[in-house]
C-alpha cells in the first residue's frame, strides 16, 4: 500500500489523504483514491486540487501519472480545467451521502441543579478578562526568548519576584525568590509535598476540612490524625507525635473564624520543640470583611511553616496556578519532587499573573471582589433575617461562604430539601474527618460567591424555601 498527505502551498484547502492500492497500476489508483475522495466528500465542489508536479513529487509517482489521472476524472465529469484557473473538484459533483437512519434518541439527562451554593468557586462572571488580557499580551510581547524553552521547575522569576512584594504587603509573608516553588494549586502542593517524599506523616488535620485533600494525602500513604474544632479553631494544644499539621488559620474551612493569637504562637512553638513542621492553607486569605486583616502564620518563624496559596479563589479556578513559600532547607528536595519535565503551569500565565500583581490589577480587582462578596454575604444574612430569623449565620467575617446552624438532627432533610429546590449545596457532615468524635452540629455550608448577580437573588430565595421551620 502507498499512503501520502497532500500537502502543498499551491493547493486550496486542507491536507489531503490518499491511499494508492489496488490493481492497474498508479495511475489508476490515483483515479480510484480521487473519485474517493469526492464521493465521500473530502474534496467538495470547486475545491482546487495541486498542480501535476506538486501532487507527483507528494506522492513520488511521475507527473504524466497525474496528468493522465486528471485528464480522464475531466473527460468523466469529477474534474474541470481551465487555463489560470487551474484544476477543481466540479460543481456538480455530489458527495455520497449515508442512507437516512432511524433517529436514535439520545438517552435521559439527568436535570442539573438551577442553583449553585456550592463553597469554593468566586463568580466566574467576574473575572477580570479585560485586564488579564491586557496583562498577557504585555507578558508576551515582553517576553524574552527563553521563555519558550524547557523552563524553570521553581517557576518564572518574574512571579516569584512579583509575589515576594506581594504576600509580604499583604499577607505579612517573610520570604524571598528562591524560596518561592510555582505550581499549579494546593492539591499540587500537596502530591508534591507528601507524594514526592518530600514530607511523611502521620500529619495532623482539623476535624472538619476539605474531604479532596484528605484523599490526595490517603493516595500519598500519609496517615491523617483529626485535631477539634472550637471557637478559637485547632485545638493545637491536642498535637502530638504528628510530624506536620496543616492548618487554615486565617479562616478556618468550612466553620470559618481565625486561629487565635495565641494558638497562633503555640503551634509555631510546637514545631520548635518537635521539630515539626506547620503547612499553612492560606486560600482565602484576601477576603475579609467585619474584622482586621489576620496576618500569616508565616510570617512568626519562616523556617517552620510552608506557606501554601492560589489564585483560586481570587481569580478563577481556570488559572491553574499556586505557590508554596518554603522553609530553605526544603526547596531543593521540592524541586526534585517536580522534576526536569513536570507538568508545569503554564509560563505563559505565570508571565502573565506576575503583570496582573506587579500593574495593581490584582489588588484592584481583590479590592472589587471584596465589596461584591461583602454585599453578597449581606443579603444572605438579610433574608434570613427576614424569612428564617431562627437560622443563624456563622463565620461571615471573612471568606465566600458561611454556615448556617440548624435545628439538631435537620441537616440530611435540609440538603435533601434544597436538592428539591434545585439548589447544589453541602451539608456541614460532609467536611468532617472519618476518624473524630467532634461534631460541630447541623449545618449547611452555603458558598454565596458562586452565582452570578443575576441569579443570586433567585438562589437566595429558593434557600430559604428549603430551610427547616422553626
Amino acid at each position: 500500500m502507498a499512503t501520502s498527505w497532500v500537502n502543498s502551498a499551491e493547493r486550496i484547502g486542507s491536507d489531503l489523504h490518499l491511499e494508492l492500492t489496488g490493481p492497474g497500476g498508479r495511475r489508476a489508483a490515483l483515479i480510484r483514491a480521487l473519485r474517493e475522495a469526492v464521493r465521500s466528500g473530502r474534496l467538495a465542489p470547486g475545491a482546487r486540487l495541486p498542480p501535476y508536479r506538486s501532487l507527483a513529487a507528494d506522492l513520488g509517482v511521475a507527473r504524466n501519472t497525474v496528468a493522465d489521472a486528471y485528464a480522464e476524472l475531466v473527460a468523466e465529469g469529477w474534474l474541470t480545467a481551465r487555463q489560470g484557473s487551474g484544476t477543481r473538484v466540479a460543481e456538480r459533483a455530489e458527495p455520497l451521502r449515508p442512507a437516512a437512519r432511524e433517529p436514535r434518541k439520545a438517552p435521559p439527562r439527568a436535570r442539573g441543579p438551577r442553583h449553585d451554593l456550592t463553597q469554593g468557586t468566586p463568580d466566574a462572571s467576574s473575572f477580570p478578562r479585560t485586564a488579564w488580557l491586557a496583562s498577557y499580551r504585555r507578558a508576551l510581547q515582553q517576553a524574552p526568548n527563553e521563555v519558550f524553552g524547557p523552563g524553570d521547575p521553581a517557576g518564572r522569576i518574574e512571579l516569584r519576584e512579583a509575589l515576594t512584594e506581594y504576600l509580604a504587603r499583604a499577607r505579612g509573608v517573610r520570604t524571598e525568590p528562591g524560596r518561592i516553588v510555582i505550581c499549579s494549586g494546593f492539591a499540587h502542593a500537596l502530591r508534591l509535598l507528601f507524594g514526592g517524599g518530600v514530607l511523611r506523616g502521620p500529619l495532623a488535620v482539623e476535624a472538619y476540612g476539605l474531604g479532596f485533600h484528605r484523599e490526595v494525602l490517603t493516595a500519598a500513604g500519609v496517615r491523617t490524625v483529626p485535631l477539634p474544632l472550637d471557637e478559637h479553631g485547632a485545638r493545637v494544644d491536642r498535637l502530638g507525635r504528628e510530624r506536620a499539621v496543616l492548618l487554615t488559620p486565617a479562616h478556618q474551612f468550612p466553620t470559618g473564624g481565625p486561629l487565635h493569637a495565641a494558638r497562633r504562637a503555640a503551634v509555631i512553638d510546637w514545631a520548635r520543640a518537635r521539630g515539626g513542621l506547620v503547612l499553612e492553607d492560606d486560600y482565602d486569605g484576601e477576603f475579609r470583611y467585619d474584622r482586621k486583616p489576620v496576618g500569616a502564620v508565616q510570617g512568626l518563624d519562616p523556617e517552620r511553616v510552608v506557606h501554601i496559596g492560589s489564585v483560586s479563589k481570587s481569580l478563577s479556578p481556570a488559572v491553574r496556578l499556586g505557590w508554596m513559600v518554603l522553609p530553605e532547607r526544603y526547596v531543593d528536595a521540592v524541586l526534585a519532587a517536580k522534576g526536569d519535565r513536570e507538568a508545569w503551569a503554564s509560563v505563559l500565565d505565570q508571565l502573565s499573573l506576575a503583570d496582573f500583581v506587579v500593574s495593581g490589577a490584582y489588588d484592584r480587582h481583590v479590592r472589587r471582589m471584596r465589596q461584591r462578596y461583602r454585599g453578597r454575604r449581606d443579603r444572605l444574612v438579610a433574608a434570613l433575617a427576614e424569612h428564617a430569623p431562627h437560622i443563624e449565620a456563622t463565620g461571615v467575617a471573612a471568606g465566600l461562604h458561611a454556615v448556617l446552624r440548624l435545628p439538631p438532627g435537620t441537616e440530611a432533610s435540609a440538603v435533601k430539601a434544597a436538592a428539591w429546590q434545585g439548589i447544589a449545596l453541602d451539608g456541614l457532615a460532609a467536611f468532617r474527618h472519618p476518624d473524630t468524635d467532634m461534631a460541630a452540629g447541623d449545618g449547611l455550608v452555603v458558598g454565596y460567591a458562586t452565582p452570578s448577580e443575576h441569579a443570586y437573588g433567585p438562589a437566595l430565595e429558593a434557600l430559604c424555601r428549603a430551610l427547616p421551620p422553626p
